[in-house]
């Protein structure tokens, strides 16, 4: 038991004893006022006991001077002189459950000086008629007080060896975690400059016409999302995740599901249910890396342990006080969870197959990943399984809302119905058919559009003309089953939306939309929106990609090839690019040269990045100018970029480059000249 489960027992026991005494004490008549104090203690014990504010020294002070009081007022009473070794030893296993070794020395030091004023008859004790049998019961007692001390004390000194032998093992056990969390987040850091290169190079490769090195190219992106899946383990383990808000578009997340999906190996024929709630407020503020994590996490889980049917993944919030509670949920037909697995995703490493052999692939860490993001965002998670029947994750995040406004709505009023035709019969697990049911009940409660299932041709015929249906969607097989039907009727008034597999063949002149799978909302109502004329509906259209025509940039970094590979990207977004293997070499180039702005590696011998950008600031300042300063470093741990801003950069980037992240820095910074389109214009 531990402590706090002693302490009850002990207050308890000393309650009992307490009223004991009261009890014997009007029996014999003893002190009438003696009781009353008895009761105040009792009554101060409990108060004691539950009270969170005393510390747990002085509340087991309190018990054992209570326990003296009692032991020495029953005591030195002549009628309980040979009860005194019974109470003496209650006190005393009871104070050995406190683990306070003083108080049961005090308890047989209070024993004995109890004994010798009864047999000297001195002032406080009562005449004994001392005989053989009275002397031998005496010497008895004494010898059961003293087993019983040695027994208690030695109890205590186990328990006191053994909680500090615990202690060390905790200390020992919490230094080697520390000290593997401290090799691989330095192994991750130490990983991302040559898998910089690999990526960097591929591209290079790809970009001459040598398409072989796609399998590379694939191969590092999958080692770099290793990598820093190691770092976020780390990061987790340790609950020092940082947070960076910033105001993201909810659709992006739902778009980075998709394109996901579309770039994944889909060898199993997986479909993909994409179910975002049209009020979802378009714009909110919160961790949109991690939340782009969680999703990517999730959906390589799902994709993983699903053999058959589809993953289902849905995105709505619930309005909260401090604006709404992100809610994502991602749900599979595979091979579920059993209760002990749920139980042990929290703990990490939780791997569903640790065979040599195992099939699912991946290293353990993207569930506790996710756990982690979450509770560090004030989430939290909840997973549903059943062996067999699928999973569902569940992550719920606060979120502050900067645009309320509904994500996806009509941009003018619809007027008639819309049908949805889905063979019932074409899924081999019906729970994908639930969940395309699902996804149009949401959407058409979202939208306010009545929607019409038609499984049949015969049922979309009667429908078309009962209901007033101007829209109708539907998959690839019903399409092709009755392609002429629906050919005939696209030429007509009415709009046939088909969502398809890009290698579907497409007759000649068709007046069908095709929409690429997976479908998503977005698609969806820019058909209701546009009608046949409906352009981008692939997936939401994104910003044209932004040029820093003659921006003249130096790039730091004691890494050669980082060197090639970074300046290559930016020539790519025509920028004019000079580099500096040393922060010694960046001094003397920036001071002979003119640069808009310097890219700087962090770590790199004889001067590191922080001091090689403070010297070149100083430096501008005395030229009148002004220096924009970039780190572009590996070190990525959580707080790093905020660390850096601390220190004097203008911006960050991490390596590998992410190109997004590389626009986004450079519009803080520099102004954009334009678009890649307007630049080959000119």
């Amino acid at each position: 038991m531990d402590r706090n489960s002693n302490e009850k027992i002990v207050v308890f026991v000393f309650s009992l004893a307490g009223l004991g005494v009261i009890f014997e004490n009007y029996l014999l008549g003893w002190e009438f006022w003696f009781p009353i104090i008895i009761l105040v203690g009792i009554i101060f014990l409990w108060l004691v006991n539950v009270s969170n504010r005393i510390e747990q020294d002085f509340r087991v002070l309190f018990y054992f001077i209570f326990a003296a009081l009692i032991v020495f007022y029953h005591g030195i009473h002549a009628s309980s002189f040979f009860d005194l070794a019974l109470t003496t030893c209650l006190m005393m296993i009871m104070c050995a459950l406190l683990y306070r070794a003083y108080m049961i020395r005090i308890l047989l030091a209070e024993y004995f000086s109890l004994v010798l004023i009864h047999l000297l008859n001195l002032p406080g004790g009562e005449q004994l008629d001392l005989d053989k049998l009275l002397i031998s019961r005496i010497f008895l007692h004494m010898i059961i007080v003293l087993i019983v001390f040695f027994v208690s004390d030695r109890t205590i000194r186990d328990r006191v060896d053994d909680e500090e032998e615990k202690r060390k093992n905790e200390e020992l056990l919490e230094a080697n975690n520390a000290s593997m969390e401290d090799f691989l987040s330095n192994v991750s850091h130490e990983l991302r400059t040559p898998i910089n290169v690999v990526n960097g190079m591929s591209d290079l490769l790809m970009k001459k016409g040598v398409q072989e090195v796609n399998a590379i190219k694939k191969a590092g992106i999958r080692l770099a999302y290793h990598v820093e899946d190691i770092q976020d383990y780390t990061e987790c383990k340790r609950q020092n995740v940082f947070i960076e808000n910033e105001n993201y578009m909810c659709t992006s997340l739902i778009n980075d599901v998709v394109t996901a999906f579309r770039t994944s190996d889909n060898t199993k024929g997986l479909e993909l249910i994409v179910d975002l709630n049209p009020l979802t407020p378009t714009m909110m503020r919160g961790d949109i890396k991690k939340l782009h994590k969680i999703f990517r996490h999730l959906l390589e889980n799902a994709i993983k342990f699903t053999k058959a049917g589809g993953i289902h993944v849905r995105m709505y919030t619930e309005s909260a006080d401090y604006g709404v509670n992100l809610c994502i949920e991602m749900t599979d037909t595979g091979m579920g969870m059993s209760r002990n697995a749920i139980w042990a995703v929290s703990d990490g490493m939780y791997q569903a197959n640790k065979e040599r052999n195992r099939s699912s692939g991946g290293i353990g860490l993207g569930l506790f990943i996710v756990h982690g993001f979450a509770h560090s965002m004030g989430g939290f998670v909840k997973i549903e399984s059943e062996r067999g029947y699928g999973t569902t994750v569940r992550v719920t995040i606060p979120q502050e809302v900067v645009d309320p406004n509904p994500c996806l709505a009509l941009e003018n009023s619809f007027e008639g119905a819309v049908l949805f035709h889905v063979r019932p019969d074409k899924y081999k697990v019906p729970r994908v058919r639930d969940f395309y049911r699902s996804m149009v009940a949401g959407l058409a409660s979202g939208i306010k559009v009545p929607v019409y299932p038609a499984e049949t041709v015969y049922e979309v015929e009667r429908l078309k003309e009962k209901m007033n249906a101007s829209y109708i969607f539907m998959g690839q097989e019903e399409y092709e089953e009755n392609k002429g039907y629906f050919e005939l009727l696209a030429r007509e008034d009415i709009v046939v939306a088909v969502s398809a597999d890009p290698g579907i063949s497409i007759p000649e002149g068709s007046k069908v939309l095709f929409m690429p799978k997976p479908l998503y909302a977005y698609a969806i109502i820019k058909v209701l929106s546009e009608g046949r004329n409906a352009t981008g509906i692939e997936l939401q259209e994104s910003e044209e990609r932004p040029v820093f025509n003659g921006v003249k940039a130096l790039i730091v970094d004691d890494e050669p090839m980082n060197l090639v590979v970074a300046s290559s990207l930016f020539r790519d977004y025509e920028m004019v690019v000079d580099t500096a293997g040393s922060g010694k070499e960046a001094l003397g180039k920036y001071h002979d040269n003119d640069y808009d702005i310097v890219f700087m590696d962090h770590m790199m011998p004889e001067m590191d990045g922080v001091e090689a950008m403070k010297r070149i600031k100083t430096m501008a300042a005395d030229m009148e100018k002004e220096a924009i300063v970039v780190a572009l470093t590996a070190n990525v741990v959580s707080g790093a970029r905020e660390m850096f801003i601390n220190e004097g950069f203008d911006g960050f980037i991490a390596k590998p480059i992410d190109t997004s992240d590389f626009e986004r820095v450079m519009k803080n910074v520099l102004p954009v000249t334009g678009t890649a389109e307007e630049g080959r214009d000119a």
